[in-house]
């Protein structure tokens, strides 16, 4: 099983080294593909020196054209049989893929969603999780679901279509 690791970044000069030396550290055969939405803090510099680093891929788009656009041109280089999206900002861990890659593998999921609102919880505002709660809210009524966390920056995903939270 080979995964293949989307980093969508944007401004994110400080945290980025550290988020691609956590995710080179899990157990599994990868490649990392990070992709640059046009930041303007100094972390294209940053990124410049990890490209011909093995198994990582560097894009960069000039200007900035949201994270959507960004997962969309990694998904354009993936080789590998699951994809995960990892946020740049560490706000989910690259620890965490284990249990996302198990519910893939036993079949019980096609796709996970990562959720900073279920099982271990980390430090949030409580603005910002007033704010993600009525969004979630809002998404979940509109699209008869029960997404937990709607901004979600973790996601794997198998070859099919379907969808489990975690």
């Amino acid at each position: 099983m080979k995964l293949s690791i989307i980093i969508p970044v944007y401004n994110e000069r400080g945290a980025v080294l550290t988020v691609v030396e956590r995710v080179q550290q899990t157990p599994w055969e990868k490649e990392i593909i990070i992709v640059d939405d046009g930041s303007t803090d100094g972390t294209s510099e940053v990124l410049r020196a990890l490209e011909g680093t093995p198994a990582v891929t560097v894009l960069h788009h000039e200007r900035n054209h949201g994270k959507g656009a960004a997962v969309r041109t990694g998904l354009r280089q993936t080789t590998g049989d699951i994809v995960i999206i990892q946020d740049a900002d560490l706000e989910y861990w690259p620890e965490d893929y284990p249990a996302l890659i198990d519910l893939i593998q036993r079949g019980a999921a096609d796709v996970v969603y990562g959720s900073r609102f279920l099982g271990r919880h980390r430090a949030l505002l409580f603005t910002h999780w007033l704010g993600n709660l009525s969004v979630n809210f809002m998404a979940n009524v509109l699209f008869n679901t029960t997404l937990t966390d709607l901004e979600t920056g973790l996601l794997g995903s198998g070859l099919t279509i379907g969808y489990h939270l975690i």
